[in-house]
């Protein structure tokens, strides 16, 4: 892909003179950022792009897909990459890594300011922090006297039967829940099957539906079929935002970061715009208005949001530190055959 706007010459125009133009001669570069669509694009389009091709003379072009398919993107064009830059979910993030599709991301771009936890590799780093615990419905949980989730365990409790969601393995939240829901039953990564074994038998007939897509997971609430699920601090905060009362709840046992990453893709036409979005995208400002508009806790220990939003999101040295992380290493290489075993086990 050509990423060379085309510039027009002084003086080829027929009876112009080359001296009487003011048309200016120096190419602009491309950039081609993959990423997230919907409410992230529309972030990205109108509160982050703009500066950044201002400041750095560079046309932004955006290409939006979920983590599947930017990562599906980057296999397909091996060779020929049409993305410089890509962003997505932490797990996703470590194959593409993996996979060679990361190139070295420059020494200055990740300073002292950046959490430890968020610096996956020489050649990706986190953008933002996501926590994977309970969302629930504040209003429902009064009527009936019950107190907010504290536990991964709740989700067997015989009251939430038919009134619980949980996304499936193939969402990034449902693959923390077996991860979780195995750890704390005597497994972990490397022995998942107790996690299967209390999905199926405790956690599973209290499931309503095992729902993937956020906008569904949003009616559910809202048409109150749902009390509670396992979402993202995030995504809660968009549904709250809406008026509804929805509210979010770590786990004693520990929420699971879900981490937005980028890194600079190899092979890219522009090498340097790439390194300069990723440094760009790290800076306290924008950091803060990816928080805002995102509900996403900043990776960058400068950045400042409110007190309403810093009590949804992970902020601050300790809840970012309090974090549990998955070994994506062990999960990424057994995760076709653990979809394959949950379809059969857990969704049957």
């Amino acid at each position: 892909m050509n990423k060379l706007l085309t510039t027009v010459a002084a003086g080829v125009l027929v009876g112009i003179p080359a001296a009487g133009l003011s048309v200016a001669a120096q190419a602009q570069e491309t950039l081609t950022v993959g990423s997230y669509g919907g409410s992230f694009e529309t972030l990205m389009k109108e509160l982050v792009i703009p500066e950044f091709e201002k400041s750095h003379n560079v046309t932004i072009e955006f290409v939006p897909g979920n983590s599947t398919e930017n990562l599906a993107r980057l296999v397909a064009q091996r060779g020929n990459q049409e993305l410089d830059v890509v962003i997505l979910d932490d797990g996703p993030m470590y194959q593409a890594d993996a996979l060679g599709f990361c190139a070295p991301i420059a020494d200055d771009v990740i300073n002292a300011d950046i959490y430890d936890n968020a610096k996956f590799s020489d050649n990706a780093v986190g953008l933002g922090y996501v926590a994977t615990g309970f969302t629930y419905n504040t209003e429902w949980f009064e009527r009936e006297g019950w107190e907010p989730p504290s536990s991964w365990m709740d989700l067997a409790d015989p009251k939430f039967e038919g009134l619980l969601v949980v996304p499936p393995i193939s969402n990034t939240y449902g693959l923390h829940t077996l991860v979780m829901m195995a750890r704390l039953n005597g497994g972990s990564e490397e022995d998942i099957d107790p996690g299967f074994e209390v999905m199926a038998d405790k956690v599973a007939p209290n499931v309503l539906v095992f729902e993937p897509s956020s906008g569904r997971m949003s009616e559910l609430f809202q048409s109150q079929e749902i009390a509670l699920s396992i979402w993202g601090s995030g995504r809660t905060k968009s549904l709250a935002d809406t008026g509804f009362p929805a509210a979010f709840a770590y786990p004693k046992e520990g929420a699971v970061a879900l981490m937005l990453a980028a890194c600079p893709v190899v092979e890219s036409n522009a090498p340097d715009e790439a390194q300069a979005f990723v440094s760009y995208m790290l800076t306290p400002e924008i950091q803060e208005r990816i928080a805002d508009a995102m509900g996403v806790g900043p990776v960058n220990a400068k950045a400042e949001i409110s007190e309403d939003l810093a009590a949804i999101v992970p902020y601050g040295p300790d809840e970012v530190a309090a974090l549990v992380s998955v070994d994506w290493d062990v999960i990424n290489p057994k995760r076709e055959e653990w979809t394959q075993r949950w379809a059969r086990e857990v969704e049957r």
